[in-house]
């Protein structure tokens, strides 16, 4: 939901940047102690924990979306000739009624408190960091304590590959919720005239974070459950007999100080073994790097489908979830497989996963090829003869619409019927129009240069090159997650070894 975050608290690219790695904020200042400590401790139930704190952290999340004020987009409120309110500006040259000024979100207004309400939002995420920490390190070190060593890369390749199916899940609902308007329930949906291919349409992002917190609820109940250990897989026995002839324990207080030093320097000690080891730093120093562009990857694809390929955010969510993680998921699991099957060592291992990781990269490199022009938006990409042009001048204003009286801070957008979008209907040079809501139609629109010269609201359709090439990307991305996740399982293993 990086792109609805975006809009509803209208925050730059940068800042959305910053509430998304919150989560692994969160997760680095506990990951060290939780992952140490954690494993001397009753780590199901530390699990649990985690989930409740989780649950927390997107009940934070959600606040924002039910103290600020109901979200209003950019647009212009004038009146037309029949002195009846319209949501959109038309060309005034014919006509006697002022201008009426742009309604601007309050929230956006200088010094506005709700502007910062995105905070919430960032602290919130920061505390799901918190709560996955747990997660993952004593859930992988308990299968693999217990584990006989030939099938524990066979069990973290379910774990990993069952891991998959919330992304997948959470993509589907996200892909639901991103069609629904934010305020739904709050306000007549009639009213609301964008589409969701406008850059100004904001979908319910707040509905997926009570649905996932709600799970995680859940989720915490059975680890509480759980026993603190297991017996070693194939020594069922073996153990049952060690417990039995393990001396009694004697509990006072000095055993208790003795057993907290003993923890903190045992901390330290093997801090310090981590450090020296190269090859470990190494592999360390690796994963960071991989992880860094896995991250970014997954967080700004969907904008990036968007924008490039005009698609919604809907679209684009549903085409990154469930397009790419089916296929990672078969990818951990049949790497997980292979290397139960074939006893695959801890050095081949090591080889799988640097060649599969320089193949994926060198492939990625295609991607470069699979563009599509910019969208043809008259005074932006194109002049309004249709002759193109990135300008960074403020070139909204020509021949057809000079005498107009047209705001040029508005993005208000109809598409022309001569498929070149314009920035507003004033000035596209529209003086009627006919219709309300999503199905309204402006006539006489003297800059869009055709026999009807009418438009409609929204951006036009990006031309039809640019689905063929989404579609050559997304082939070859399939390609690239699958290549990558088949070497994810022998390089986990190798980290774990």
């Amino acid at each position: 939901m990086i792109t609805q975050i975006e809009r509803r608290f209208n925050i730059p690219s940068k800042l959305v940047g910053i509430i998304d790695s919150s989560f692994d904020i969160g997760n680095l200042l506990v990951i060290t102690f939780v992952s140490y400590l954690g494993a001397k401790l009753h780590r199901p139930r530390m699990i649990g924990f985690g989930c409740m704190i989780m649950f927390l952290g997107s009940c934070l999340t959600t606040l924002p979306h039910f103290i600020m004020k109901r979200y209003q987009y950019e647009r212009a409120t004038v009146y037309t000739s029949d002195n009846i309110t319209s949501h959109t500006q038309l060309c005034l040259a014919n006509h006697s009624h002022p201008s009426s000024d742009l309604d601007v979100p309050e929230e956006c207004a200088v010094g506005s408190s709700e502007s910062l309400m995105w905070i919430f939002v960032l602290f919130g995420n920061i505390l799901q960091g918190i709560g996955e920490t747990p997660i993952e390190p004593l859930g992988v070190s308990f299968v693999d304590d217990f584990a006989k060593l030939e099938n524990s890369p066979f069990y973290i390749g379910i774990i990993q590959t069952l891991s998959i199916l919330g992304p997948l899940l959470g993509s589907l609902l996200a892909s639901y919720m991103a069609q629904i308007f934010v305020d739904i329930g709050f306000i007549n949906l009639d009213e609301v005239f964008i589409t969701m291919t406008d850059t100004r349409w904001v979908g319910a992002w707040w509905m997926g974070f009570l649905v996932s917190g709600g799970l995680n609820l859940l989720a915490s109940i059975p680890f509480f459950f759980f026993p603190k250990s297991l017996p070693k897989e194939g020594e069922e026995g073996l153990t049952e007999l060690r417990e039995t002839l393990r001396p009694p324990v004697t509990d006072n207080n000095t055993e208790a100080v003795k057993s907290k030093e003993l923890i903190m320097q045992g901390f330290v000690h093997f801090l310090k073994n981590l450090l020296k080891n190269k090859v470990y730093m190494l592999f360390l120093l690796v994963t960071v790097i991989q992880f860094s562009g896995f991250v970014g990857f997954f967080s700004f694809m969907p904008k990036y489908l968007e924008q490039h390929y005009g698609k919604s955010a809907s679209e684009a969510i549903f085409l990154i979830g469930v397009y790419s993680l089916p296929i990672i998921a078969v990818g951990y699991f049949l790497g997980g497989y292979f290397m139960k099957r074939y006893k695959v060592s801890t050095f081949l291992a090591a080889k799988i996963a640097f060649f599969s990781s320089i193949t994926e990269y060198l492939l990625y490199i295609l991607s470069f090829a699979l563009v599509c022009k910019n969208a043809a938006v008259a005074g932006l990409t194109v002049t309004y003869d249709g002759v193109e042009g990135v300008s960074y001048l403020d070139n909204l204003t020509a021949g057809c619409n000079l005498n107009c009286n047209c705001p040029t801070d508005v993005w208000d957008p109809v598409c022309g019927d001569n498929g070149m979008a314009f920035v507003s209907a004033c000035l596209a040079g529209c003086s009627s129009s006919s219709g309300s809501g999503q199905d309204m139609v402006f006539y006489n629109c003297s800059c869009v240069l055709s026999s009807n010269a009418t438009a409609i609201l929204g951006q036009c359709p990006r031309e039809e090159k640019c689905n063929t090439m989404l579609l050559y990307f997304m082939i070859l991305n399939l390609v690239c997650c699958f290549i990558y996740s088949i070497g994810a399982m022998p390089g986990y293993m190798v980290l774990i070894r």
